[in-house]
């Protein structure tokens, strides 16, 4: 304590106090269930003082861990995002290494034409394709979705409202419902006080695998999963001339990088602009007879 306090020493302190401090200080917050799973997974680092870790060692013990190169990075940003904060704000560390990521690859946009979502649709059961459709509709991810209530909607501004915690990008979220959206909601009153989708029993849905699996293979629909349902419903947006940046917003995205994936859907501006050269030349190579 004498060092720390007159020589500017820093505390020795163990991963494994700086994770219970990070998770005392996360307590509330959406995040923390993944944090504490990523902690029971990184075993090598108990034990260990956080001077000890350096990039070195961290990127060893990150290459062992199972998963593809994004899993990887997730686990890379949290034990940055750790020991920047032990080294800014506990002042634990002089300062904190710097870990590159894994290249990772592209995402995929898989999304279904109207045709492919029509015979899935009828696949389903009805209990299910109420979901699809509303989804199809609205954007929703499947949490939100599954978890619907009904004091969440606002039938008379045709809005359904999600608080910071309940969306991904952990802000609130005016999700607008169109005519058909609406009309799926009206279809459901009545089944559960609370919840807007149920199964057959009139209990609020929980889990529906077997019978989406069963009804993508009787539609003949490959390689599709229920998140592809939000991808088709951002690539028939973009399709039909909604631009990019109103897509961030009825997405509820909080980065705009998220949305450019769906850029090459709207050749359409691209069009316009390479048109404004139009008229610069005036030959007979530029002449459309």
């Amino acid at each position: 304590m004498w060092r720390q306090q007159h020589l500017g020493d820093k505390p020795k302190v163990l991963w494994d106090e700086a994770c219970l401090r990070w998770l005392d200080e996360k307590q509330g917050k959406k995040s923390l269930v993944h944090d504490e799973t990523k902690i029971r997974r990184l075993t090598a680092f108990r034990g260990l003082y956080l001077h000890h870790m350096t990039k070195t060692v961290i990127m060893a013990e990150i290459a062992k861990l199972e998963g593809s190169n994004a899993t990887k990075n997730r686990y890379l940003a949290f034990v940055q995002a750790l020991l920047n904060k032990a080294a800014k704000d506990w002042e634990y560390l002089d300062g904190a290494p710097k870990l590159p990521r894994y290249q990772e690859a592209k995402k995929r946009i898989r999304w279904l034409t109207p045709q492919e979502a029509e015979r899935l649709i009828a696949a389903l059961p009805d209990y299910i394709a109420a979901m699809v459709v509303f989804s199809l509709n609205t954007g929703l991810r499947k949490s939100n979705v599954f978890g619907l209530k009904w004091q969440q909607i606002d039938f008379k501004r045709k809005v359904a409202w999600f608080h910071h915690d309940e969306t991904k990008s952990g802000r609130a979220l005016g999700v607008a419902l169109n005519d058909a959206a609406v009309a799926v909601l009206l279809k459901q009153r009545g089944k559960h006080p609370e919840y807007v989708f149920t199964n057959n029993r009139c209990k609020p849905v929980k889990d529906v695998k077997k019978p989406w699996k069963k009804a993508l293979q009787d539609a003949g629909i490959e390689n599709f999963r229920w998140h592809d349902l939000r991808h088709t419903w951002a690539s028939w947006l973009v399709q039909n001339g909604v631009s990019l940046y109103a897509l961030k917003e009825m997405g509820g995205w909080s980065d705009f990088d998220m949305v450019q994936r769906y850029a090459h859907l709207a050749p359409e501006h691209l069009h316009r602009h390479a048109g404004l050269l139009n008229s610069l030349l005036d030959t007979k190579w530029t002449q459309l007879n």
